[in-house]
């Protein structure tokens, strides 16, 4: 398989996420210890997820699913793209402007309908007032992705990749400053939102300018393209609007459980470590390549992008799924059990992590084979069996409820992930040949598999010998640190043994120059 662009772009958007999401678990350590799992911390995790569910609807799911085709194609023909691309950030913007003030208003049924269990308590009004000051974030952080999509499209990735760490990294800075100055908290963190979504918009504005694509903020018109885009992304929003409901689902379900709507948030986060590593890194990068070669007319180079995205992407997540799966208990307590997030919320949390583990490669897979679709302009497809998957969570969610407690919010997000990934191949493999394997990767995933399943049998041997050292303070962390090398040593040793992976053709692949700052 020819190395390509896609890995150095890959390892961009990868490097800089995983910074991002390093430094968002460290801002996740640091709530749990100073708020734990009550009530100003589920309060503040609801109104946060608010404007981000919006985000994902508007900006990162339906509008750039559309406008990132639409726009590499303008670009590799040469048409006027930036006279798009600013129409398209007018439309936007009020559409966000309108949508925000509706928002402040209507924000007490927002958070009822994102936690139903609030209703009563002192939580429902802590959410609120938190929602209304975090909640004009989705403003900025919309037009952030939109101008990041712009930037992907002409291979600068570094800017757009390093916008979330403003976020995580001003978290930490504003908790460990409430911490000295005696702020409130939960107050805190609610006013960073903002000011972070600030300061992401004026990154990716900065190096779009540096680039040579400054955007001009217009007034908004119904041009006949941005009618098309409309058209296209309706249904992208849909199908946005359905995950959306798939995570509501999930919240309304562990708001009756005092605590997991917290331990949800948690186990979420550490499981969206190498969720956004792999396949968020994958899907920046894929979409604006597969978008390129279609309006080139080369399904050769399609094809193998697309190859080499699903080899590249199960080989790391498949075997984090494993040990997400195998050693869920030693990580969340050496990691959050602390101050105020106690044991029980530990072993709770290891719960729902093992349970996203199993999903992890579900979530990947649907971040490789999604832009197949979009990459064509086709949303609806997506969204088709984007709904199939929301009846399959929601009756996994609230029917497992009744029979195993708040785990079955978790069951139910990754029993519809496989279920989204099946649907998308059968899809996949009707409208287009990229989907078509090549020999090299029907020979490489098994090998991955089994490298993986290796590797989990010796982390669950090296946990049960190290489980002294893992309980015992001033001796976990190394404990903990020496269980994930040794881990990673056994997978990587097994792995290029077996030939699941060829380090040259990876090194020659990251060593091939791309335009990828």
């Amino acid at each position: 398989m020819a190395p390509i662009r896609l890995v150095s772009g890959f390892l961009t958007v990868g490097f800089w996420t995983l910074v991002s999401r390093l430094a968002g678990f460290g801002r996740d350590i640091l709530i749990a210890a100073y708020l734990g799992a009550g009530p100003q911390a589920q309060a503040f995790l609801v109104a946060f997820a608010l404007p981000n569910m919006f985000r994902r609807f508007f900006a990162e799911g339906a509008f750039n699913m559309a406008f990132v085709p639409l726009f590499s194609k303008k670009l590799e023909a040469g048409e006027d793209a930036r006279d798009f691309a600013e129409a398209a950030l007018a439309a936007l913007a009020a559409a966000l402007v309108a949508l925000t003030v509706i928002a402040m208003v209507l924000m007490p049924w927002l958070v009822l309908a994102m936690a139903g269990g609030f209703a009563g308590d002192a939580r429902l009004e802590l959410a609120t007032l938190y929602g209304r000051i975090a909640f004009p974030y989705i403003l900025f952080i919309s037009l952030t992705a939109l101008l990041s999509g712009v930037l992907n499209a002409t291979g600068r990735f570094m800017a757009a990749a390093a916008a979330p760490v403003l976020l995580n990294a001003g978290f930490i800075a504003a908790l460990l400053a409430a911490a000295r100055a005696g702020w409130d908290m939960g107050l805190t963190l609610a006013w960073t939102v903002p000011v972070a979504g600030v300061a992401q918009l004026a990154l990716v504005w900065i190096a779009a300018e540096r680039a040579g694509l400054r955007l001009r903020l217009r007034r908004p018109r119904l041009t006949p393209e941005i009618r098309r885009l409309a058209i296209i992304a309706l249904p992208a929003a849909l199908a946005g609007g359905v995950v959306q409901v798939n995570l509501l689902v999930g919240r309304q379900v562990a708001s009756f459980y005092d605590g997991a709507i917290a331990w949800l948030a948690y186990a979420d986060r550490l499981y969206q470590l190498p969720l956004g590593v792999v396949g968020i890194a994958i899907g920046v990068v894929l979409l604006p390549a597969l978008s390129r070669h279609l309006r080139a007319g080369d399904a050769g180079a399609g094809q193998a992008a697309l190859n080499q995205a699903l080899v590249v992407s199960m080989a790391l997540t498949v075997p984090a799924a494993v040990a997400l799966a195998v050693i869920p208990g030693p990580l969340i307590s050496v990691l959050f059990e602390r101050g105020a997030f106690g044991a029980e919320d530990a072993r709770a949390t290891a719960l729902a992590l093992a349970i996203y583990g199993l999903g992890l490669p579900a979530f990947v897979l649907q971040k490789v084979l999604q832009p197949v679709f979009y990459a064509r302009e086709d949303t609806r497809s997506p969204l088709r069996y984007a709904l199939w998957s929301m009846l399959i969570n929601a009756v996994a969610a609230v029917g497992l409820a009744v029979l195993i407690g708040f785990s079955g919010a978790a069951w139910g997000t990754t029993l519809a992930a496989w279920a989204m990934v099946f649907m998308l191949w059968r899809g996949a493999r009707g409208i287009g040949a990229e989907v078509a394997l090549f020999p090299e990767t029907r020979r490489a995933l098994p090998r991955i598999a089994l490298a993986s399943a290796l590797m989990g049998a010796g982390l669950w041997l090296a946990a049960e010998a190290l489980a002294p050292a893992l309980a015992t303070s001033g001796l976990r962390y190394g404990a903990l640190a020496a269980l994930v090398l040794g881990g990673a040593a056994v997978y990587g040793l097994a792995a290029v043994a077996m030939g699941a992976v060829h380090p040259r053709r990876m090194w020659a692949a990251m060593r091939r120059p791309g335009a990828s700052g």
